[in-house]
């Protein structure tokens, strides 16, 4: 079980010092035993309620079957900032991301293996979700797809693509519903995300930030972001006070993760490392994965969950972009589509 969470600083050298929560097993939190080992997880914004479940269920699992104590820590910010801290020294034994790409940004550092998606189940990648919205209670503003989020009365909360892959997705499921909606028109796709974007009054560095922004202080008529943080938000700030809304076309969202080659090596933790990630794809793993609201990628859990997913219409980037690197470079790259409407949208 956790019985207790401190903080530690995860530093780089073009971020400011993140703040890291540590999962610690043991009733008092004594010191660590000489032969303990430790595992640093640098994860995206949102993954926080996913991982704080996963890790003690991982750290009861391996005390009972190898007889020793594990400790976890967990470092949380924007997927892409994340990529960027491991690249200028964060030692992570292991990331786990929401977009290819980010992993991608680490195999040409050297970093993680070019084979990284053959060595664990579903091409490495934890569980699933889609671009939704979540409004405030009685959908005051009746937004019911992506054409309500240009109107002039809507004020809409996301994440900046330039710094988070919940942002990527979110531009390229906007940007692929016009493309469908305006039949592959790209000057009409580009004119409609300009629109968007300038209904946008702050354009927050991750998903956190973004639901901070919507929930606590209040700004924002729509929060568009992943489904799973979707739900989270509408268990932390109440039921009640939140609805759901899955656009008719939207996007489905991979998460994938990755082991740090040299860290695990400097670290000794390559086992423990590899035991982490395989225990996310377990069905015990997805299990958990299912209950923070996330699309579970085994196939008798996903059936199991079924009936609390709802079925759209999902945009295919491979088909509709190229795949991820020649929508990375086309989109999001400076220079790129997005830079080019986010100026002309202020």
């Amino acid at each position: 079980m956790i019985s207790k969470h401190r903080l530690v600083r995860a530093w780089s050298r073009t971020t400011p010092l993140v703040l890291a929560t540590v999962l610690l097993a043991g009733p008092s939190a004594p010191a660590a035993a000489a032969s303990e080992q430790k595992l640093l997880n640098a994860s995206y914004d949102v993954s926080r309620e996913f991982y704080k479940d996963l890790n003690a269920s991982l750290i009861a699992d391996w005390k009972a079957k190898n007889g020793t104590a594990i400790e976890i820590e967990q470092s949380h910010n924007g997927s892409s900032k994340q990529a960027r801290a491991v690249i200028d020294g964060l030692e992570a034994d292991v990331v786990t991301l929401n977009q290819v790409n980010d992993i991608g940004q680490l195999v040409k550092a050297g970093l993680v293996a070019p084979d990284w998606q053959k060595k664990f189940p579903y091409d490495a990648s934890a569980y699933k979700s889609v671009t939704a919205f979540i409004v405030r209670k009685g959908n005051p503003k009746n937004i019911r797809d992506w054409q309500d989020l240009v109107r002039d009365d809507v004020k809409i909360a996301l994440v900046n693509p330039k710094t988070g892959g919940n942002g990527r997705y979110t531009f390229l499921a906007a940007y692929g519903w016009a493309l469908n909606e305006y039949g592959g028109d790209e000057a009409k796709a580009k004119e409609f995300v300009k629109k968007l974007y300038a209904n946008v009054p702050v354009l927050d560095t991750g998903g956190r930030a973004a639901t901070t922004t919507f929930a606590q202080r209040g700004i924002g008529d729509v929060l568009v972001t992943f489904e799973a943080e979707v739900y989270l938000v509408r268990q932390e700030f109440g039921a009640d006070g939140y609805e759901v809304v899955v656009p008719s076309r939207t996007i489905l969202a991979d998460f994938p993760f990755a082991i740090i080659e040299p860290v695990v090596d400097k670290h000794g933790t390559r086992t423990l490392a590899e035991a982490y990630l395989r225990y996310i794809v377990s069905d015990e793993g997805q299990e958990i994965a299912a209950k923070n609201f996330y699309r579970p990628n085994s196939k008798a859990v996903a059936e199991k969950y079924a009936a609390q997913f709802a079925k759209v219409d999902l945009i295919d980037v491979q088909q509709l972009f190229g795949g991820w690197s020649k929508a990375q470079q086309t989109f999001f790259d400076d220079g790129g589509v997005f830079d080019q409407i986010y100026t002309l949208a202020k």
